[in-house]
């Protein structure tokens, strides 16, 4: 029978879900300065919404419905803090009607929940509104009995009068504070926060998918503590938003938001037909991409990944190295070729300023090329020759609007509009300040535009590629002519169309490369590649506020080629087209040898995160000005190459704990706009001498990478053990380093435990195999 409790009527079946009320303590809760309405009778004092399973307990107030209680009983941490104040909503809708409005469950003056089973429904109704007044609000709680995650969907009935633009649900203001508490969010490849709280301040921090958050999901933890994962289950790749918020003086909450779509065959309902997952766990950023990994490998973007067909073309996946230089080909193809000779690997070009516009300025302006299309033409095909591919960079949504096509072919008509119709503008050239005005990808002109575009780069210029600048990002539209639904999911569909279409016009050459920036699950299915650039982010960032971690490629490294790269011994280059005045007098500087370090570090980090090496800015006599710096990345590039099966092909493993020294980095953080109004910033951060990163290959077997940034030798014990890394009951271990493949040890009982030594500037690869292979 099911337990039901009736806020409004004051009914308490015997068979419902009871606790203490000393339990929950105190609860208030006032809306945008509005009192809460008290409903007109009070349930028994000791009826208390609640679920329960040997993992978790939920409890939720019985006057409105905040949540007091989520305890994860295997750690015994309870991370609601039971803290009293305004913010205390477990949902909360945003609407238009004649005026914006914002609702939540405190203005309902009914409220009703439902306990069977596994299963808690709570009920809102009777909210006051002259514009929706038969409007209720459910939300559903599941628990199963062998997991520590509740699942939570809502549904929104009767709002015939309202516009709905936001629903945040669930929310969970007032998390318990933890001793070093950290913050894990899968921007692009994936970013760590250990100062959550004290980098909010007092207002919210939230992330938009698809786009820069590249998973359906956020966590908050202390470091092999307790853990909470919010996560969204949506096959479909809606757009959402997760975020952290301030609530009180200190407090910090998450929640998701989602933005309803309605029907027209059912005015005024709207449902959210996924699970948004609450998980609970003990450990750290990883265990949360693990959980996350057990659901997303099974979508059909996983399964659709160009990668995982084996559709990307075969000069991507054998590349060996990477060259991203800019300009005309004398400064790109010729030191690629140089660096291939050097190196004895293939080596292939990330092209940027190739193109007839100013970066930044004269978008999609890009024909003809600097240095004339016959010229290009010619040295491209030369390059070719000689096993050099080029991926040249084309904008894949910004449109120049002080160039002269904007205004010939009216590609204002086209542009993203915001709610009140206005053309969205982005500055990003600190030196011109022009405006860039982003295209909709749901128009036909725009996708038929860049399509031709790509189409005459690849099939009359024959480049092997195009690098889609901003590719894994997504923006709302609110144009009424352009085909779509207003505001609605229509971007990654807009963008499979395109590279199909590109696709599709380029099929009469060799087999092409899409490449795009960042990483993202919605783009796996449509891109040979992603850039990945945190590797470098401190180059770029605020210090002492985010690091970067492998979040994405924890979960979809075997799905993905990585590649990229802002490590360089150089100034910033500076663009030809851009205004004299602010040139620097020495293009291509080079930097102080005591970055030295933080350049072997970003090189490390692609390295041992299984990431395409990629050498930017490098001219010929580098070589002989920064030899040591070079060989550094030449060997881990070698030795790369005879790991593919793990650093290519293989599944990310918990990166091994290692026991060694750290030190005082010196670090230089410089934006490409670097002329001479662009000073070089330093400071100094510790980081780890030596990184490490594991791998599973398909057919079972296990290898940990190994770099040492220092000018010393380190050694250090290194110890595996089931069931973090599946080993085999017993079997051999080998050592890749520079010299070969050595044999290095046996392993009994699905356990390692050895000593790892590596030399200065060096890196080395072990690998654990059964015993009988």
């Amino acid at each position: 029978m099911a337990n039901t409790t009736d806020q409004r009527a004051g009914k308490t079946p015997a068979t419902a879900k009871l606790a203490s009320a000393a339990l929950l303590g105190c609860y208030a809760l006032i809306c945008h300065g509005l009192p809460a309405i008290t409903p007109a009778h009070a349930a028994e004092p000791d009826a208390v919404p609640a679920l329960e399973n040997k993992h978790l307990r939920l409890a939720f107030d019985p006057a409105h419905g905040a949540i007091t209680q989520l305890l994860d009983k295997d750690t015994a941490h309870e991370f609601s803090d039971k803290t009293t104040g305004p913010d205390r909503r477990c949902w909360q809708l945003e609407a238009l009607s004649d005026k914006t409005l914002t609702i939540g469950p405190e203005q309902a003056q009914s409220f009703k929940w439902n306990a069977h089973g596994g299963r808690l429904t709570l009920t809102w109704e009777d909210f006051g509104l002259a514009a929706a007044p038969n409007l209720r609000i459910a939300a559903t709680v599941r628990l199963n009995d062998d997991e520590p995650a509740s699942r939570w969907r809502m549904t929104v009935q009767n709002a015939t009068g309202l516009a709905l633009t936001a629903a945040r649900f669930p929310r969970l203001p007032g998390i318990t504070p933890q001793d070093q508490e950290s913050l894990a969010v899968p921007v692009w490849m994936g970013e760590r926060t250990d100062r959550p709280r004290a980098i909010l301040g007092r207002g919210r921090r939230q992330w938009d998918y698809p786009g820069p958050l590249s998973l359906q999901c956020i966590t908050l933890y202390r470091p092999n503590g307790p853990g909470l994962t919010f996560a969204c289950q949506d096959g479909k790749m809606r757009r959402k938003a997760f975020a952290v918020f301030r609530t009180g003086a200190k407090g910090l909450g998450m929640e998701c938001v989602h933005y309803p779509e309605t029907s027209s065959d059912a005015p005024g309902q709207w449902t959210l037909d996924y699970d948004v997952a609450l998980s609970t766990f003990r450990g750290d950023w990883f265990n949360a991409a693990q959980r996350y990994r057990r659901w997303a490998t099974r979508q059909p973007w996983a399964r659709k990944s160009r990668l995982a067909q084996g559709l990307v073309p075969e000069w991507i996946t054998d590349t060996g190295l990477w060259v991203w230089n800019r300009g005309r080909s004398e400064n790109v193809l010729a030191p690629a070729a140089y660096v291939q000779e050097k190196a004895q690997l293939p080596v292939s070009v990330f092209w940027h300023w190739w193109h007839h516009c100013p970066y930044d300025v004269g978008f999609p302006e890009y024909f003809p090329p600097r240095e004339g299309a016959e010229p290009f033409r010619k040295a491209v095909a030369n390059a070719q020759g000689k096993g050099i591919h080029a991926l040249v960079y084309m904008n894949q949504r910004l449109w120049g609007v002080t160039t002269q096509s904007w205004k010939t072919e009216n590609a204002e008509a086209f542009a993203v509009r915001d709610r009140a119709g206005k053309i969205r503008t982005e500055v990003y050239n600190t030196f011109t300040k022009a405006p860039c005005a982003p295209m909709c990808i749901g128009t036909a002109f725009w996708r038929n535009k860049y399509a031709s575009l790509a189409e005459k780069a690849m099939v009359e210029l024959g480049v092997a590629g195009i690098y889609m600048d901003q590719a894994c990002l997504s923006l709302t539209c609110h144009a009424p002519t352009h085909g779509h639904a207003p505001g609605g999911d229509f971007w990654t569909d807009g963008f499979r169309a395109l590279v199909e279409d590109i696709r599709k016009r380029c099929a009469r050459r060799a087999p092409i490369a899409l490449a795009g920036e960042g990483c993202g699950e919605p783009w796996l299915a449509h891109l040979d590649l992603m850039l990945s650039l945190q590797v470098s982010m401190e180059r770029y960032a605020t210090p002492g506020q985010w690091e970067p971690i492998p979040f994405f490629h924890a979960v979809y490294h075997p799905y993905a080629v990585f590649y990229g790269n802002y490590a360089s011994l150089t100034m910033p280059p500076y663009d030809e087209l851009w205004p004299a005045e602010f040139a620097p007098a020495e293009p291509l500087q080079l930097l102080d040898r005591k970055f030295s370090r933080q350049f072997r570090l970003e090189h490390a980090r692609a390295f041992v995160w299984g990431q395409q090496p990629t050498l930017a800015n490098i001219r010929a006599e580098h070589f002989q000005q920064r030899p040591e710096e070079i060989d550094y990345v030449l060997r881990l590039a070698r030795l790369r190459r005879r790991a593919l099966p793990y650093l290519l092909h293989g599944t990310f493993l918990r990166p091994p704990k290692l026991d060694v020294p750290d030190d005082d980095l010196d670090m230089s953080r410089l934006s490409i706009y670097a002329g001479r109004q662009g000073a070089l910033k330093e400071f100094k951060k510790r980081f780890p001498l030596v990184l490490a990163g594991a791998w599973q290959a398909p057919d079972g077997d296990i290898a940990v990478a190994l770099a040492n940034i220092a000018d010393r030798p380190i050694s250090f014990p290194l110890a595996l053990a089931a069931p973090a890394y599946p080993l085999p009951a017993q079997g051999q271990i080998r050592l890749m380093d520079d010299t070969g493949d050595h044999p290095a040890g046996r392993f009994a009982r699905s356990a390692v435990n050895l000593d790892a030594n590596l030399p200065p500037r060096a890196a080395r690869i072990y690998t654990f195999t059964p015993a009988n292979r």
